[in-house]
Formats: C-alpha cells, structure tokens, sequence
C-alpha cells in the first residue's frame, strides 16, 4: 500500500509541515456549493466548511462521501401551499468518473459501486471522492441505494451507512492508498471499520491506532441502534462470525450501538462543542472500553460564507461601510420573500429569521405558542418586526412537516411573516446577510453545536438564542449577542418550554424589539462587536487545526 495517492488525484499544493499527517475523512454528507445538493443540514455544512479550510490551510487530507442521485429533497409547495417533497434526479457534470469499479457484499449479494471524483480546484476543496450505486450492473434495489440520503426503509439506510464505511475502505484499496489516519465523522461509516479490522490482520489495536471518530448526537436515545443478526444479515459486518464481532464490540446482548462501538473502535473521539463534550463524557462514562473523549467546536469557514464587501467593511472598521452594505442584502432578501410569498417586505423594519433543519428539540414554532403576546409583538406599530422562517424537515418526519405547515398557515394572517421553501446553501446565505437576528431556540443540552448562527454572525446578523451548543463559547450577553437565561433541563420538557417562551418573549418586548428603534447606536455596536468576536475562533480554519492538533496528531 503507498501513502501517496495517485498522481490524478493528488492535492494541488504542498502539505504545510503542520498538516503531514494523512487522513480519510468519511461523511454521509457534504454540503459544498449550492449546484451539488447532496447535504440535508448541518452535519452536511460543517463538513463542507471542514472540507474548504482544509484546501486553504494545505492540509493532506481527502474527503469520502456518497453520491446521491436525488440529493436528500427537493422543497416544493403543494397546490394549498402546503410542504411537498419531491425527489428529482441530480445531474453533476463537474464530477470526474474516475472508472474504479468493485464490489460489496450487502445482504450476500455483490452490489457493484462507482467512484466520482471531485477535482480540488472545482470549489476550492480538498480532494473528494464520492461512491454510487448507480450502475446497470445492479439490479434496481441495489441501484436505488445511493438515490435518497437517509433512506426511511431501516434496510436501505444501513446499506447506505455499508457503501459509506465498507465502499470507501475498499476504494482507498482500489486507489492503492494508505492513510494515516480513518476520521468518521458520525457514526455512518462504521462498518467500514470491520473492513479494516479484516485488513489489519484481525488485529484490534491496529485498528484503534489508526480510527478516530467525532459524535454529534448529545442523547443516548437519538444515538442509532439496529438489532445485531439484523446487521448480520445485511453483511454489516464483512463476514466476520457473531462470536468474533461480539468479542471486538463488547456488545453482548442483541441491541447493536453505532456510537458506542464508534467510541470503542477508535483510539479519541470528539464532540462538536465544549457543552457537547462535557455531555458525550457523562453520558458514555459507564461504558467499558470507552476511548477518550475531547471536544473540538464546531465552526464555519469565513471565506465561503462572510459577505465579501461586508468583510471588507469590518477589516477597515468602516461601521458606516458596514450599515450600507447591511441594508443592500436586507433589500435582496426581501425579493426573495417577495417572489415565494407575494408579501413586501420593508427595509426599515427589525427582521428576525428562524432557519435551521427543522426538529422538534429545535422547537421552530416557540415563538408563536403564546397566542395573544406573539399577535401583540407582530402587530405592534410603533416598534414593527418582519418575521422569516425557512428549513427543511426530515421529508418522513411528518411532526414537523405539520409544524412547518402550521406556521405557513399562520403566516397567512400577518403581512409581516413569510415561511419560505428551499433552506439550502444559497438561501441560508441570503437569510444570514439579510436578517438582523438569528433566532435559535433549542431546548438546552440538546442541540451538539449548531453552526448556522456562527455565519449569521459573520454577516451582521445578532444571534438570539437558549445558552446551548457554540453559543456558550462565544456569547457576551447584551454585548454581541442576546441569550436567554438558562433554564433546568431535567424539568419536563413542557415547563422547559413555558420558561423559554416567556423568557424569549420578555427579551424581545423588552429589549431587542425597543433596542433597536430607540438605541440604534447601541444596536450596531453589538452587531459590529458580533461580527468581530465570531472570527477567528469560528472560523473553520480554526476548526481543521485543532483536529490535526488534537486527533490527528
């Protein structure tokens, strides 16, 4: 095996002395550039961001994702308006077929897989490739595995999770290459792990040496589960008998843990913020053969997302450079919701955005379960506010595609509120540079890091929020931000949410709303201060350091 990629492959600059180490970064999803629409949220965004400053910072590292013909859904509305979800197959023609063609055995059957490779130079990344199952070779289910990210049939999801891990081991044997280094990020590719474990000689240790691992999921329950001679079946397990898979995953009854033999596999993992880690450390600490686990936060390269006149403007400390350019993304963003919504939004009014993945925890529609205060803060003359919400549900998530019809319905009543369609990278971008608060509202504890206010930040947009995930890390209450007062999280979650409520409430009658009507001067202090103090500790150049200091190291 050589550790050195083939020569059309290689990355298009020389390593920094830092960065020598090689590594294999595995991700179900990659959100990169808008016209490659194979991410579904944040998971997707942070490793797009880690992907970019990896580029920019010369480091040897390469990507491996999966190619998904029809992306993870197209937001549509339906005749009513209500939310649909349509699958249409993608077309990349940026991607190089590299010709590698093999097998994978999933459920006993060969299931032959592509490699598309993504050119460094194309987007500014390092280099990516990305497997598929798109072949005449296989029959329909085998192709159909590699068409929706996160497939709802638990079959299909796990063979998904097998092309990730197993697929993207056996292509780096395919490409002859050697890494240092096997970074999951999630624990999606874990069968790949069994793959190498079969590689190394059945040897544990030299497995541990070379894994390393980064969980998301700050909850036990939402940590992926599956019934273990149901994995064997599916050929989760590359082969190896029950006794022998028992043996290295410590899994002795028939409830097979994804994180948790991730956590056993690797030799450190990460989670994504200082609270996440203190929370992955108490929640696993019972466990044996737990590795240790560190924290790296989360964060969004600034290249990519910071308005570029905008960032011109803070370097410069030009505040008046600043508010120009603010009010211009403020007026093209109310196209935007002009041309979904038909409603006309105004450049003089307080607009605040709640957009993210929509999830219960995130509880998207808090701001509107006091009936009456939230009607008297939308109807309110003397101090207006335009609200936007935007963000794509899990499309088998019918909860939340009813709270996000919910909220379309009753924006219907008010000319100053706009549900929007199409949460992906370009308008998450547009929101962020046109909004002036970033609202988040997860219960605490619950939410691994979120990242979507670290680029609002970075565009002037104030982040209001509960004290959890980065927003720990970075707040200064009243001075570049507004939080929220910490609320206990072992209450039931319904008085967690009436104490949230009536504090987010409070906070905006009180303080935003009036701040920035009566105390303009006061408003753009916080907001430049907001944009000065998310850089450089979240930017992901920041980031894709700390893990070659911490994991890669």
């Amino acid at each position: 095996m050589s550790s050195t990629l083939p020569k059309q492959y290689k990355h298009p600059y020389t390593f920094d002395k830092k960065y020598k180490t090689s590594v294999a970064y595995f991700s179900m999803e990659f959100a990169i550039d808008q016209s490659f629409k194979i991410y579904s949220g944040g998971l997707g965004f942070l490793a797009g961001s880690h992907m970019r400053s990896a580029f920019d910072l010369k480091q040897n590292i390469i990507g491996i994702g999966v190619l998904w013909k029809q992306g993870y859904y197209d937001q549509i509305r339906k005749e009513d308006r209500s939310m649909g979800v349509m699958f249409q197959e993608k077309i990349f023609h940026f991607l190089e077929d590299t010709g590698i063609r093999f097998t994978i055995e999933i459920n006993n059957h060969p299931v032959w897989i592509k490699a598309m490779f993504l050119n460094p130079t194309t987007f500014g990344t390092a280099p990516m490739f990305f497997l598929s199952t798109d072949l005449p070779e296989n029959d329909y289910l085998a192709q159909s595995t590699t068409f929706r990210l996160y497939d709802s049939d638990p079959n299909a999801k796990v063979a998904q999770c097998m092309v990730l891990g197993v697929g993207g081991a056996k292509l780096l044997d395919e490409l002859n290459y050697q890494p240092d280094l096997y970074h999951f990020n999630e624990a999606h590719a874990l069968s790949g792990a069994f793959h190498l474990y079969k590689k190394f000689g059945h040897n544990l240790d030299e497995l541990k040496k070379r894994l390393v691992f980064t969980t998301h999921t700050p909850e036990e329950a939402g940590n992926e589960k599956h019934d273990i001679y149901f994995l064997q079946n599916l050929s989760f397990f590359c082969g190896l008998p029950m006794e022998e898979v028992r043996a290295i995953s410590g899994i002795y009854d028939n409830t097979f843990n994804h994180t948790l033999v991730g956590l056993r596999f690797s030799h450190k993992a990460n989670g994504v913020s200082k609270l996440h880690g203190e929370v992955s450390r108490h929640m696993w600490e019972g466990y044996d053969g737990v590795c240790p686990i560190t924290h790296i936060t989360n964060a969004q390269n600034k290249n990519f997302w910071a308005d570029p006149f905008l960032e011109e403007a803070r370097v410069a400390n030009n505040p008046a450079g600043i508010l120009k350019r603010k009010a211009r993304l403020k007026h093209k963003l109310f196209d935007v919701v002009a041309d979904q919504t038909g409603k006309l939004f105004k450049d003089d009014v307080l607009t605040i955005v709640w957009a993210r993945r929509f999830a219960e925890y995130k509880r998207p529609d808090l701001i509107t379960r006091d009936h009456d205060r939230f009607r008297r803060l939308m109807d309110n003359k003397e101090f207006p506010i335009q609200l936007i919400f935007a963000g794509k549900p899990y499309p088998m998530d019918y909860g939340a595609i009813n709270t996000f019809n919910s909220l379309a319905y009753l924006s219907r009543s008010f000319d100053n509120m706009a549900v929007l369609t199409g949460y992906e990278l370009k308008l998450s971008r547009q929101l962020k540079e046109g909004s002036d608060v970033w609202l988040n509202t997860p219960r605490v504890t619950r939410e691994a890091s979120g990242t979507s206010g670290m680029s609002a930040a970075m565009n002037g947009s104030i982040n209001l929020s509960t004290n959890d995930g980065w927003i720990c890390e970075f707040y200064d209450n009243g001075v570049n931000s507004f939080v929220l007062p910490t609320v206990d999280h072992h209450l039931p979650t319904y008085e967690q949410d009436a104490k949230d409520l009536d504090n987010l409430l409070t906070l905006l009658e009180n303080v935003v709303v009036p701040m920035y009507y009566k105390k303009r001067k006061d408003w753009n202090k916080i907001m430049i201060e907001s944009m000065n103090t998310v850089v450089p500790f979240f930017d992901s150049a920041r980031m894709v350091d700390e893990y070659y200091e911490k994991m890669y190291s």
